[in-house]
């Protein structure tokens, strides 16, 4: 009796065990974090592709495509955010493949430290540009009046001075667009880390 007893308990304690690695293995796969290293230092990010798998296969692609490799962060807004990943810094905007429908209802909320992604007042026209939020963005989570938001898909996990750095540096006009560092801040290479 007690031997089988004991072989029950092997069989559970081993099962158990088991469920406990394809967890690991699970939270390993969604739990994917990339580096950035830009002109005025780095920060690393982890993606969450099982609340926004479409935003994170698309924002992956542009990195694995070496998309942002060369681009500025064109928008810096103190007390907002800090807006990339479309242009270079002579102001010419990078072509992007298609855009991507809006995963803003997942749950994610814009709080500081989060990366989403940015698009025009079509819910559906995000491509290669994400903004970081320097402050909890409580107005730009869904739903919105328009029954929309921005879909965060992200959230810093180290580096968050740097991007502190590029939100308080001084801004103004370049070829037609506002708040745009007067000395560009460059996005010199993404890479994914795990």
């Amino acid at each position: 009796m007690q031997t089988q007893l004991a072989s029950q308990a092997r069989r559970a304690f081993m099962a158990l065990s088991l469920l406990g690695a394809m967890g690991l293995c699970a939270h390993a796969q969604a739990a994917t974090t990339v580096q950035f290293q830009t002109s005025v230092g780095d920060f690393v990010i982890e993606l969450n592709a099982e609340k926004a798998p479409k935003t994170v296969e698309n924002f992956l692609q542009y990195v694995n495509d070496k998309h942002y490799e060369g681009t500025i962060f064109h928008r810096v807004m103190d007390g907002f955010m800090v807006q990339g990943g479309g242009f270079t810094a002579a102001m010419t905007q990078k072509p992007t493949r298609g855009p991507i429908p809006l995963e803003a209802a997942n749950g994610l909320r814009n709080d500081r430290g989060t990366i989403a992604m940015a698009r025009t007042g079509n819910p559906n026209s995000a491509t290669s540009q994400f903004f970081i939020n320097v402050v909890d963005n409580a107005g730009l989570n869904a739903p919105q009046p328009d029954g929309f938001g921005y879909a965060v898909f992200g959230k810093l996990i180290s580096g968050m001075e740097t991007i502190d750095k590029i939100r308080v540096l001084p801004t103004g006009n370049k070829a037609g667009m506002q708040n745009v560092p007067l000395t560009p801040v460059t996005i010199n290479s993404v890479r994914i880390l795990k």
